[in-house]
């Protein structure tokens, strides 16, 4: 399989991360710590996908900001994206286990906004990637 192939495969599950999402918002009462931790999988899987392109190692972490911080070395303009990281990076591990976290809607929006960002930002890098080879 080559690293277009695999980086595809990254983006689908992203965009299944990001629908389930999406179609959590219209269950009641919203889950929104499973509606957050979706958003932060989907932003995770586009930066691996991005990275499997360009043919780097995937590294095993639910980090956002250390995978940016790889795509940073690879194209400065991930910085456009750090503070999405950052607003999503919380909710990959800790939001799965039964510890409090207070949550309201207003933080689902954020998590949807900045999942919605970072699939742009990188599906948009990619597009421009694809084109120069």
């Amino acid at each position: 399989m080559n690293s277009k192939d695999i980086a595809n495969e990254w983006f689908e599950f992203a965009e299944m991360d990001l629908n389930s999402a999406k179609f959590l918002l219209n269950m009641h009462p919203k889950p929104l710590e499973i509606i957050c931790y979706h958003c932060q999988q989907s932003a995770e899987k586009y930066l691996k996908g991005y990275l499997a392109l360009i043919g780097e190692k995937i590294t095993k972490t639910h980090d956002l900001i250390f995978l940016n911080k790889i795509c940073k070395k690879h194209d400065e303009e991930f910085k456009n994206i750090d503070d999405d990281c950052v607003e999503l990076v919380d909710y990959g591990v800790n939001i799965r286990y039964p510890f409090f976290i207070d949550l309201q809607e207003y933080d689902v929006k954020l998590a949807l906004e900045s999942a919605e960002r970072i699939k742009n930002f990188v599906l948009e890098k990619v597009k421009n990637y694809s084109e120069k080879f």
